[in-house]
């Protein structure tokens, strides 16, 4: 009887402990750059803080007229943009929004942020370099001298209007005056407690604020 002698060739000894072993350094590589993946991701934070904040209504508008202030700093080692203020749960359009993240003072963060007073009842504040030489610089949507002094540009708020939201790098921060949309809060809630939500991402929460009514 004839033997069929088969053609096929098996893949050599050593062929195949070579292929072993490559392969378990590559899955082992994997395996620690996964790791490291979830390490770093799990190590770094989203966090702000929030270092004031402020509801004015105006005293004499019956339809509600109504701005607020807010102090925000980046506490994590994340960049984070701040993307929802919520009074009452009500967004506030970005455009609503008078921004300035240059103040980097934590003595001027920390200060009372200032009613600058009403330009008549037509919806916005007086901006403070009308009425004395605060050393602001002119032409912005919104400039507010915060300690009413104006000895040095650095306590000035200089801001446009929003156009998004506001990025922070860590441990930068931000002063943001925001205008209501009309009868979100009233008169009647002058020496009420009321929340405002401050969201970054998946930062942030609501807090209470009492509404000031101002002549």
């Amino acid at each position: 009887m004839l033997q069929i002698i088969s053609k096929k060739r098996a893949i050599s000894t050593v062929l195949t402990t070579v292929i072993i072993l490559v392969s378990s350094v590559v899955l082992g590589a994997g395996v620690v750059l996964y790791g490291s993946s979830l390490f770093q991701g799990g190590t770094q934070t989203e966090a702000i803080r929030v270092s004031d904040a402020k509801l004015w209504v105006h005293a004499n508008a019956p339809d509600g007229l109504s701005w607020g202030a807010v102090g925000v700093r980046n506490t994590g080692d994340k960049v984070v943009s701040i993307d929802k203020i919520q009074p009452r749960g009500s967004d506030i359009p970005f455009e609503q929004w008078y921004a300035d993240n240059t103040i980097n003072d934590p003595a001027i963060i920390q200060a009372a942020l200032n009613h600058t007073g009403w330009s008549g009842i037509d919806g916005k504040l007086v901006d403070q370099t009308n009425y004395q030489n605060a050393g602001c610089n002119p032409g912005f949507d919104l400039t507010v001298d915060l300690d009413g002094v104006g000895t040095t540009i650095t306590e000035c708020i200089e801001a446009d209007a929003a156009t998004g939201p506001i990025s922070l790098d860590p441990g930068q921060a931000v002063i943001i005056y925001f205008q209501l949309t009309n009868g979100t809060i009233t008169t009647l809630d002058t020496g009420v407690q009321t929340n405002v939500g401050i969201y970054a991402g998946k930062a942030g929460a609501p807090f209470s604020v009492i509404v000031q009514g101002v002549e």
